[in-house]
């Protein structure tokens, strides 16, 4: 769906993209996983930043707005060897200039791996 981006390289799959919520999987594998052998908080932080910007994305005018991360902060709950874990962001502010997304990762009994919160800059694009 997105060759060649982080987001191929990671295994991420949008598996659900509406106006306001995203939600995405990631597979916990050597592609994921950090030296000690749990996923790596990058990857994490990886996968919330995705969600929130494809997220974003949906709720611009495509014709004159993009969109940007600004900000972005994880707390790290609980560690995870193997399998799937699956993002799911909403939008919690929607304004002209700004747009924060709260975005849970959750392991496959649906207990908290990480939460995270982003803030996105909707940018205006130039006219050519």
């Amino acid at each position: 769906m997105y060759p060649k981006t982080m987001i191929e390289t990671l295994g991420i799959e949008i598996t659900s993209l509406e106006k306001g919520k995203v939600v995405a999987t990631m597979p916990v594998d050597g592609r994921t996983r950090q030296p000690f052998g749990i996923l790596h908080g990058g990857a994490s932080v990886a996968l919330a930043e995705t969600v929130a910007s494809l997220g974003a994305y949906e709720l611009v005018d495509k014709e004159t707005e993009g969109v940007a991360g600004l900000e972005i902060n994880a707390n790290h709950i609980k560690s995870k060897k193997d399998g799937v874990v699956t993002a799911i962001a909403t939008v919690l502010h929607q304004g002209k200039t700004t747009m924060v997304w709260e975005i849970k990762i959750v392991d496959e009994q649906e207990k908290l791996i990480c939460a995270s919160r982003c803030t996105m800059a909707v940018l205006k694009l130039k006219k050519s």
